[in-house]
This record gives structure tokens, sequence and C-alpha cells, in this order.
């Protein structure tokens, strides 16, 4: 290819030509080596993978002898691991790359500082290998509309079918899997095509296809992300993270989301996320999705929201002043979302007290009245009038003593003032020396003041003394996988399941297992017990807010897991 007068510069195509050339005339011309920028670091997998991709095949010898010049060892164990991953394959003492190792070398190449050139002619021969691949499916199943086609690609590059070879052998199937992906697309509302139209229509079996797409989008099988949104009719659309339209829906949430964080901050608000969503929907309504999606768009609206607050919560490193704001906003994000525990909104904060003072005098001894003027007052922060109603309430129902204390101390640790709240509970614990549940409480509020001995310390009593009760090994399992001891966590955890499997908080415990094998890197496992701990979360009946929030954490570290693999 002429770029300019005298100056030449071969193409992707004649790359792989001359690639071709050279190995056919291996015996009379040298291999392609790593460039030195890649060969400085001695990771010898990255050698391995540049070799089988630029030289068609590699034979043992080729990483033994010089430039390489790999010990027998590091080979050995890094042929091993790339086999293991399914990157190589090794038939007739030839090693080559497979369909996965092609991914994970465009990925490979972007850990080095190699010319944008470089990397654009490395990624535009995996898109032409496999464009030239759906170019006959298209043909096949008479696929002419260019929007499918382009999402249908996307689908190819990021979705390997190597994943799934194992259990989906015909990878036409898999291939048709995509296309129904590509097809039940927001943009296309209101057109979609159902499971059995399109299982009939592609010649699939319409078990297979649901579960594969169940695999895909509810259990992500793959490092991606997918939304759903169901119609009542059963029609569903599918998009993913990170695609233009969930760009443009996260842009114009985080938008408002920060908005009505500085206007309530700047006026001593209480933010209502009710009113954010609002706010979302008609513009997102109008710039992103169809019209007539937006009562189903309202649904959809809370979990997403949910979503990100928690993605924004998993996010450790805060390294630069925009991701301390971001963090900060949406702190407060899910400080609100924790508010809206039993669905409880409340409009206006003077006709809402207003209302309950009148009930509360009418039935003066109704404590769920007492409990309802709570809540109202903690949701709009009146912390220091909600601690006088709990002093009143503790006049008026002396048998609630303990459970009224209790609450107490929480509205102290939500001002802040965690001694205060200690106080209480010590005071508690002499009271009623003899409540376990209340010792354990006492454990993790020394937690809270990072007094790791006597956290412990606190719960090893109590399993002295109660050594059969699951949930005590729990909360002894939570404490030191709070502090880090994530082994010994897990043998608490395994304690737990052991005395407890058919108690409601058993799926919180698979999927804090899931956690700390991942903080051990045992992969393997903590994507065993994660996904366990969703299912089991999922047929729980437990809060469904908390229900969701630990389903989206079990997501989060999922996808992390699935991410670090490839």
């Amino acid at each position: 290819m002429k770029v300019k007068r005298g100056i030449y510069r071969i193409t992707p195509k004649g790359l792989m030509r001359f690639n071709e050339i050279s190995v056919t005339h291996r015996k009379g011309k040298k291999l392609n080596y790593p460039p030195k920028i890649i060969t400085k670091k001695r990771n010898y997998e990255d050698w391995i993978l540049w070799m089988v991709y630029n030289n068609n095949y590699c034979k043992w010898s080729d990483f033994l002898e010089p430039p390489l010049s790999i010990n027998r060892h590091s080979l050995s164990k890094k042929i091993n691991q790339l086999k293991e991953q399914n990157y190589i394959k090794h038939e007739n003492k030839e090693y080559r790359i497979t369909r996965s190792g092609k991914l994970q070398y465009s990925k490979m190449l972007e850990k080095y500082d190699l010319d944008r050139q470089s990397i654009l002619n490395e990624e535009s021969k995996r898109i032409e290998e496999i464009t030239s691949k759906t170019l006959s499916f298209f043909k096949k199943f008479g696929i002419e509309d260019e929007e499918i086609q382009y999402r249908f690609l996307t689908n190819s590059l990021k979705l390997d079918y190597s994943r799934v070879n194992s259990m989906l052998t015909d990878q036409s199937d898999f291939e048709k899997i995509l296309l129904y992906l590509s097809i039940n697309h927001p943009d296309y509302f209101p057109d979609s095509m159902a499971l059995d139209e399109f299982a009939k229509k592609y010649d699939i079996k319409e078990t297979k296809l649901s579960y594969y797409i169940d695999e895909i989008v509810e259990n992500q099988i793959y490092p991606i992300k997918f939304f759903k949104l169901s119609l009542p009719d059963g029609s569903k659309y599918y998009f993913q993270e990170d695609e233009t339209i969930e760009l443009m829906l996260r842009a114009i949430t985080e938008k408002f989301i920060t908005k009505f964080t500085y206007l309530s901050q700047l006026k001593s608000q209480e933010l209502h996320l009710g009113k954010i969503e609002e706010k979302i929907l008609d513009e997102a309504n109008s710039k992103v999705f169809h019209p007539d999606l937006k009562d189903l768009l309202k649904k959809f609206l809370p979990g997403y929201i949910d979503y990100l607050a928690y993605k924004m919560e998993a996010k450790v490193e805060l390294k630069e002043t925009y991701d301390k704001l971001g963090a900060i906003i949406w702190q407060n994000v899910m400080d609100t979302i924790q508010k809206r525990q039993g669905e409880i909104e409340f409009v206006n904060f003077d006709d809402s007290i207003r209302e309950i003072e009148q009930s509360i005098q009418s039935n003066p001894d109704d404590i769920e009245l007492y409990l309802s003027k709570c809540a109202i007052l903690k949701y709009y922060n009146k912390y220091d009038d909600l601690l006088e109603l709990l002093d009143e309430m503790l006049q008026s129902f002396p048998d609630l003593d303990l459970d009224l204390n209790m609450k107490k101390a929480d509205v102290y640790k939500l001002m802040g003032n965690i001694m205060a709240g200690y106080d209480i509970i010590e005071g508690l614990n002499s009271k009623y020396p003899d409540q376990s549940d209340l010792q354990m409480y006492q454990a993790y509020w020394l937690m809270y003041m990072d007094n790791k001995d006597e956290s412990l310390k606190v719960m090893k009593t109590i399993l002295d003394r109660e050594p059969k009760k699951g949930v005590y090994y729990d909360t002894y399992g939570e404490l030191l996988m709070n502090y880090e001891d994530y082994e010994s966590a897990i043998a608490q955890f395994e304690k737990t399941i052991k005395l407890s499997v058919k108690e409601w908080f058993i799926p919180f415990t698979y999927i804090k297992l899931g956690i700390c094998y991942k903080e051990l890197e045992n992969y393997d496992m903590a994507l065993e017990y994660l996904m366990k701990g969703k299912e089991y979360m999922q047929k729980s009946k437990i809060d469904p807010l908390l229900q969701k929030r630990w389903i989206i954490i079990a997501d989060l570290f999922q996808t992390e897991i699935k991410n670090i693999l490839d």
C-alpha cells in the first residue's frame, strides 16, 4: 500500500500473506519473533502467544532456541497453562493458536506500548477472520439488515464460542443464539421475535436457545453484563453494558444523580430518588428509548440505578478527584436506596408527620404507629427528634427496652457518634448478660470501632457457649472477612453451612464464601459459590431490596473474576 511518494506500507492482508510464505519456507527463512518491547519482560505466555499467532504454527524447539531461549521447565509450565485455557492447541508436534487464543492475543497487545498501527493491524486481522465466517452465515439465513449484522458481529467479537464449545458442539447453534440477541434489541421495538418463533425459523431447539440465553444474560458465563427488558406480552429485549444505548442511559442517569445531589446539598434537602427517576425517565424516553417503552423503563430504572450504585460502591481505587467525587455522590444514592426498604416513600415531611401524630393521638397504645413515626423521622434524617421519640417510647413501652435501646444505638451510628451507640450496647449487655444475639451485636460495634481483638474475643465467647448455632459462625466469618483473614473466614462459613444449610441467611454465606475465595485468587471456587449464593438468593423470601442488592454484588464479583480470567 502506497502511503505517499516513495513510501510503502504493508497492508494487513499482505502481512498475513508474508507470514504464510515465511512458514511455507521455514527451512530457508527465519521465524517471526516478538519485538523487544514484549521480550524485555519474561512474560513467557505472551511470547508464546505472539509466536503461534504470527507464525501460523511453532515447534517446541522454536521456543528453546535463541533468541527466545525459554528454559524447559518454564516452557512446559506456560505451554500447559495456555493449552488448559484453550489458547493454543498441540497437534502433530505443532503448536497452533486457537480462536480463543486470538482473542487473548488482541487483549495481550494492549498491555504493551506498541505503535497504534501495529495494534490496528492485529485487530483488523481478527475482525477480518470473524467477518469472513459471518458473511456465509448471513447469506445462508438471509440476514440483510445492516444493524443486525453489525450487532451480530459485535457479539461475535465479544462472546467467544470456545467458552461453550464443550457443551454446545454445533457452532452454528451458537451463532443462532447470538443472532437472537442481536435481533431482540430495544432499537427494534416494537418488533421482536419470540423464542418459539425464532427456534422454528432458524431450526434450533427452543429449550437449547432458552438455556443459553439464560446462561449468557442471567448467569453471565461471559464477563459482559446484559440488561433485559421484559414486556407483559412476553416480548424481551436485550442490551449490553457499555454499548451505545447503555452509555447514553448511564450518561443521563449520572447527569441527574449529580445534579440533584448538588442541589440537595446546597439547599439542605433530602435526596429523592423518585424525582430523579422521573427526570431520567423523561429524557431517556425521548432521546434513547422508544416512547412506548416508558412504562417498562419505569420499572427497569430503579434496578438499573441500584446496579450503578453498587458498582460504584465496589470500586476500591479512588485515585483521581473525579473518582472521589463520584464515590461521594453515589454513596448518597446508596444511603437513599437503603431508605427505600419496604418501598416506603414519604412525599412531604410536614404532611406525613401530621398524619401520623393524629393517628397516635387517636390510638396512643399502638406501637406500630410510633414505629411508623420513627421511620418518617429516619427517612428525613431528623435524628435528634428520633432520639427524643425513642426516649418517649421507652417510657410508654418499657417491655421493649432492649429493642428500643438498640434502635437508639443505630441512630447514634447514623449520626456518626459510634461511642455513644457503643455505650448503649455495653449498658444493655450488663443488663441482659445471657443474650447471645446482643453480644453478637456488640462484636459488630467493636468492629466498627476497629477493635479487632475484642470483637473476635466476643464472638469466640458466644461460640464456646453456643457451638451449634450456625448464625454465630457466619458472623464470626464475616468479622474475619472484614479483617482480611479470608482462609479463617472460609472455615467459619463452611461450619455455618454444615449447621444451618436451610436457614434464611445461607444465601449470604455462599456469596461471602465466593468473595473470600476470590480474594485468595481461587477463582473456580469463587465462581462456584457466587453462583450458588445467587441461585439460593433468587429463591429466598427475604426483603426484595436486600435480595436485589446481594444478587448485584454477586454479579459484580462474577464479572470481575471473569475479566481477570480473560
